[in-house]
């Protein structure tokens, strides 16, 4: 993901943002991704990493704060049913460049109970992105419960 992010949506790049591409990684987990991405050039204070567990953001501050990288992010959100926070610069919703998902639409595809009468998190995820995502920006997800051709289908 992180060279996949390098080669399309470089860190200084044409995102419109003087100091490098606004990045949301969804289901941020240990903050892995994001910290690879600094470690890479990429702006920390324009990198955010979201989780709908506060025990996985506490531990992405910790590692952070351990390998000495100040102004990354991390929020406790709901990506399908709460509202994602805008990094400084930043306005209104739609005004992420790059969106990154390493298994959290996985996660969702296989948490729901199709039993309960609600709607499956999955089938909400799309729009999702789609109102965060700024005109010509990338959502990138890896998969490995679905095909390319059905997440093609899902987000299309």
């Amino acid at each position: 993901m992180v060279q996949w992010a390098i080669e399309h949506v470089p860190p200084g790049g044409d995102s419109g943002s003087r100091d490098g591409p606004f990045i949301l990684d969804i289901g941020t987990g240990n903050g892995i991704l994001c910290l690879s991405l600094v470690e890479e050039g990429y702006n920390p204070q324009t990198i955010m990493g979201i989780d709908y567990s506060e025990a996985s953001v506490q531990l992405s501050e910790q590692i952070a704060k351990s390998r000495e990288v100040e102004g990354l992010t991390f929020k406790v959100v709901d990506f399908v049913h709460g509202k994602t926070p805008n990094l400084h610069g930043q306005d209104g919703e739609a005004c992420w460049d790059l969106l990154l998902d390493k298994g959290t639409y996985d996660a969702m595809a296989l948490s729901a109970d199709p039993g309960s009468g609600q709607e499956h998190p999955t089938s909400l995820y799309p729009s999702r992105v789609t109102a965060l995502l700024k005109p010509g920006g990338f959502f990138l997800v890896t998969s490995c419960n679905f095909t390319e051709q059905e997440i093609e289908n899902y987000f299309t």
